[in-house]
C-alpha cells in the first residue's frame, strides 16, 4: 500500500511540473550545438604579428570555413596568407583524407618573415610548406609534450644547463651540492664553495657578473615536503586501484630558505650577506646583477605578505639594503607585482596598490624614495604591456576610468614618464584586448561585451584612430536560434553604496509572467573577477541550467579583485564572507526590478572555491539560499594549497580558519546540499570534501554525496552535471526530474 501511495505521489508530482520536463532537459542538453561558436562567424580574432615588420595574420571564421588572412598594416590591404585550395589538395594526397580548403584546421602556425615558409602541425605531423613552390614537406610526427613538473610541485633548483659567461672563458656549474668553474680552453675545473651539502646546497641557477669575474648564486636551506594522497578506483590499464602521490604544501608548512652568495673566480673569495632584512621568507626570487655589475637586485616576500622587498646587494661587502618596501597590516597584493629596470641604473618603474588603487610609481634605485607616481586615480592598472625607454613611454591595460560604465572593462592607454600624455588607445566601450607590432605603431584591438559581438579593427598606437577595419562578427544565424543575450545588471552592495556588477540569463522560452526560482552560480574570492566580460554566445556554467526553468546570476562582491584594494580586502582571514552579502542585496535589487525572479526559492553552485562559497551560502545564509551544489570546494583552508591560503587568510594558521572552515561548521546544516568530488582531484585534496561529509554524518545531518571515478578537479563532468540538474529541480521547482532514460543527453 505504501508503495503504491509514493507511486501516486510522484506521478502527480510530474503531471503538475510545469519546468523541469523532458523537453527542457533535451532542449538544455541541444543548447550547445544550438549556441556554439559554429552559428558566429568573423569573430575570435587572434592576430599574430610577423616578425619585426607592419604584417599580421589571422584566422576568420567564414560561413565556408576558416579562412587564413595576412593584413599588411602600412599598405592597409588584406589578402590570402596562402592558397587554400593548393595546400588542401596537398594535404589530402600526403595524408589520404578528404581535407577541404575551409576545413584545415593548422596548429602551431608559423610564418616566416617573408610570408613564403608555413610550418605547422596537422593530422598528427609536423609539416613545411613553401607558399611561393606549393611544395609540402612532412617533418615527422608530432611529438608529445616533454613531461613538466606538476603544478604543486616547488623548483628544487638542483638542475639546470651550465652558465657560460659573458666573455665565454667559463662556465659555471653544481656538483656535489657546491659551485665550480671551469675554462672552456683546456678544461682546468676550480671549486668555489665548499659548504654546500644535502640540506643545504647551492642552487643550480648561476649568474654571471657582466665583467665575468663573479658568479652568484642562492644557497638553499631544504624542508621536508608534505604529500597528499589519492586512489584512482578504476583506472584503464588494469583492474587493481592505484595510488597516487603526489607534492602539495599547505598553510602553516615549513618553507626554504635562501641567501644570495657572490664568489670572486679567481680568488674564491665568497661574499654572505646579514640576512636581516629577508629573514622570515615565504620566497626569495628574481636574483639578477645591475648593469654595472656592483651589486645585485632580488625581490623579498614575507611569510604572512605583509612585507615585500626589492632588494640590492653589495657584491663587494654584501650589504643589503631596501630599494622598494611594501607594507599592509593585511595582505600585500605581491600577484600583481611588476618591475621594470630602467637602463641608466638608477630608475625603476614598479606597481603598488599603496594608494587604495593599483598603479605605477618611479623609484630613485639609490635612496629607495618615489620620484614620481606616474598613473593616479580611482582605476586599476592591470597590465604594463611596453616600456619605452626611448621615449620614455609606458604602454599599459586598466579598468575603472570610464565613470559611466561597467567598471570592469579594460581599454589599453599610453602614458609619458613624467606622467603627462595620458592617450586611451581603445576608446569603444567594451571588453578590450590588443596586440600590438614590434615597433609599437600600430595594435589589432578586438573588443567585445557579454550583450554586444565582437569587433576587430587596426588602430594607430600613437592616437587610438582606426586605421582599417577587420572584422565584426556576424550572429544572424544565432539570433534565428532564438538567442538571447545575457542581460548586465548592476545594483548596490551590502553598504548601499558601491554597485555590484553581474549578470541574468534567462531560458529561451521565457515567460515574464511566470515566476521563476533562481540559481546562482559563484566563483568568488581574490585573485580576479569571474563574471563574464566579454561576449559568450553559449555559458558552460549558465545557459543550460536556465532552460530548466530558472533565472541564472552571476556577480562579482566585495572581496573580488579590480577595484580597489579596500573593496578586496574584505577577503582578508574572511573567506567564508564569499561576498554574499553583496550577492543577496544584489539579487534582492534585481527581482525588485523584475517580478519573475522568486527570491523565495534561491540555489547556489559552484566548483572549487565556489564548492566552498556554495556550502558556506547554506550555512550562514539559510534564510535566503535554499540548496547547494558544492563541487570539489576547499572546505577548510588548512586543507588546501599553501600560496592561495596563507596570502587571504593569513600566517600563522590560528583560529580564523576555524572559523572560515565549512568542517568546522558544518553542524549549521539546514538545508538540502549535495557534496561532488572527483577521486583524482590534483588541485584541492579531495580529503577536504570526504572531511566535510564526515563532519556532517556526525551532525546528524542529510546530504547527498557523490563521487565521479577517474575525475580530476571538476564541477561534475557529465554525470555531475546531470545530478545537478536534478538537484535543482527536485529542490527549487518542487517537482520530480525525468528519468534519466527519458532524456537524450548530447
Amino acid at each position: 500500500m505504501r508503495t503504491r501511495l509514493t507511486a501516486v505521489m510522484l506521478l502527480v508530482c510530474c503531471m503538475l511540473a510545469a519546468q523541469g520536463t523532458v523537453e527542457d532537459y533535451k532542449r538544455a542538453y541541444a543548447l550547445r550545438g544550438k549556441y556554439g561558436h559554429g552559428k558566429v562567424f568573423y569573430s575570435d580574432v587572434r592576430p599574430q604579428w610577423i616578425g619585426r615588420s607592419h604584417r599580421f595574420w589571422y584566422v576568420r571564421a567564414t560561413p565556408e570555413g576558416r579562412a587564413y588572412v595576412t593584413v599588411d598594416a602600412a599598405r592597409k590591404r588584406r589578402g590570402e596568407l596562402f592558397d587554400h585550395k593548393r595546400l588542401a589538395k596537398a594535404l589530402g594526397e600526403k595524408t589520404g583524407r578528404s581535407v577541404s580548403s575551409g576545413g584545415m584546421y593548422l596548429e602551431r602556425l608559423s610564418v616566416s618573415d617573408r610570408l613564403d615558409t608555413l610550418r605547422f602541425a596537422f593530422a598528427g605531423r609536423r609539416w613545411v610548406y613553401d607558399t611561393k613552390r606549393a611544395r609540402l614537406t612532412d617533418r615527422g610526427t608530432v611529438k608529445p609534450p616533454q613531461g613538466q613538473r606538476l603544478w604543486s610541485e616547488r623548483d628544487d633548483e638542483k638542475w639546470a644547463a651550465p652558465a657560460v659567461s659573458p666573455d665565454g672563458k667559463y662556465t659555471a656549474y653544481i656538483k656535489d651540492n657546491n659551485i665550480f668553474v671551469r675554462t672552456v680552453a683546456g678544461g682546468k675545473e676550480r671549486q668555489l664553495s665548499v659548504d654546500g651539502t644535502e640540506g643545504n646546497y647551492y642552487s643550480a641557477y648561476i649568474y654571471w657578473s657582466p665583467d665575468s669575474r663573479k658568479v652568484a648564486a642562492c644557497k638553499i636551506r631544504d624542508t621536508e615536503k608534505r604529500y597528499i594522497y589519492y586512489v584512482e578506483s578504476s583506472p584503464e590499464d588494469r583492474l587493481q586501484p592505484k595510488l597516487h602521490k603526489q607534492e602539495y604544501a599547505k598553510p602553516g608548512d615549513e618553507l626554504p630558505f635562501k641567501v644570495p652568495c657572490v664568489f670572486d673566480v679567481e680568488s674564491g673569495q665568497a661574499v654572505i650577506p646579514s640576512t636581516e632584512l629577508f629573514d622570515r621568507q615565504y620566497y626569495l626570487w628574481g636574483l639578477r646583477w645591475d648593469t654595472d655589475g656592483g651589486g645585485l637586485t632580488f625581490e623579498y616576500n614575507q611569510r604572512g605578505h605583509q612585507v615585500y622587498r626589492v632588494l640590492g646587494m653589495s657584491a663587494e661587502t654584501g650589504k643589503v639594503s631596501t630599494i622598494v618596501e611594501e607594507t599592509s597590516d593585511k595582505y600585500v597584493n605581491y600577484s600583481r607585482r611588476f618591475r621594470h629596470d630602467l637602463g641608466d641604473g638608477q630608475r625603476m618603474i614598479w606597481m603598488s596598490e599603496r594608494d587604495n588603487w593599483n598603479h605605477l610609481y618611479m623609484f630613485d634605485r639609490a635612496s629607495g624614495e618615489v620620484l614620481r607616481q606616474i598613473t593616479k586615480g580611482e582605476w586599476y592598472v592591470r597590465q604594463v604591456v611596453r616600456v619605452d625607454e626611448d621615449n620614455e613611454l609606458i604602454y599599459f591595460s586598466a579598468n575603472g576610468m570610464r565613470k559611466d560604465e561597467d567598471p570592469y572593462l579594460i581599454r589599453y592607454y599610453r602614458i609619458g614618464f613624467d606622467g603627462g600624455g595620458l592617450t586611451c588607445l581603445t576608446p569603444d566601450e567594451g571588453m578590450h584586448s590588443a596586440w600590438f607590432s614590434y615597433d609599437m605603431k600600430y595594435l589589432v584591438d578586438v573588443y567585445s561585451k557579454v550583450d554586444k559581438a565582437p569587433v576587430a579593427v587596426l588602430r594607430d598606437a600613437a592616437d587610438g584612430s582606426v586605421v582599417m577595419p577587420l572584422e565584426t562578427a556576424d550572429i544572424t544565424a544565432l539570433l534565428a536560434e532564438g538567442w538571447k543575450a545575457p542581460e548586465v545588471f548592476a545594483a548596490k552592495g551590502r553598504d548601499g553604496k558601491t554597485d555590484m556588477w553581474g549578470i541574468i540569463v534567462r531560458p529561451s522560452n521565457f515567460d515574464p509572467k511566470k515566476k521563476y526560482p533562481v540559481v546562482e552560480y559563484i566563483y568568488q574570492g581574490p585573485g580576479n573577477h569571474y563574471v563574464p566580460k566579454t561576449f559568450m554566445p553559449y555559458d558552460y556554467n549558465m545557459s543550460a541550467m536556465a532552460e530548466l526553468g530558472f533565472i541564472v546570476v552571476m556577480v562579482d562582491g566585495m572581496g573580488t579583485s579590480f577595484r580597489s584594494r579596500e573593496f578586496e580586502n574584505v577577503c582578508y582571514k574572511n573567506l567564508k564572507d564569499a561576498g554574499l552579502p553583496d550577492h543577496i542585496a544584489w539579487i534582492k535589487a534585481a527581482a525588485e526590478k523584475y517580478a519573475c525572479m522568486d527570491t523565495s526559492r534561491v540555489g547556489i553552485f559552484g566548483c572549487s572555491a565556489g564548492g566552498q562559497e556554495a556550502m558556506a551560502a547554506v550555512l550562514y545564509h539559510p534564510d535566503f539560499y535554499k540548496a547547494a551544489y558544492s563541487a570539489c570546494g576547499c572546505h577548510d583552508n588548512r586543507m588546501d594549497k599553501i600560496w592561495w591560503n596563507e596570502q587571504w587568510m593569513g600566517y600563522p594558521v590560528g583560529e580564523q580558519y576555524k572559523d572560515c572552515s565549512n568542517v568546522e561548521n558544518a553542524h549549521l546544516l539546514t538545508r538540502p546540499l549535495m557534496l561532488v568530488v572527483g577521486e583524482l582531484d590534483d588541485n584541492v585534496d579531495p580529503a577536504s570534501t570526504m572531511q566535510v561529509a564526515d563532519a556532517l554524518i556526525k551532525a546528524g545531518k542529510d546530504f547527498e554525496l557523490v563521487v565521479i571515478p577517474g575525475a580530476r578537479h571538476t564541477m561534475g563532468e557529465s554525470f555531475g552535471e546531470r545530478k545537478r540538474y536534478d538537484f535543482f529541480v527536485r529542490n527549487l521547482l518542487n517537482v520530480c526530474p525525468p528519468r534519466w532514460s527519458e532524456v537524450q543527453a548530447r
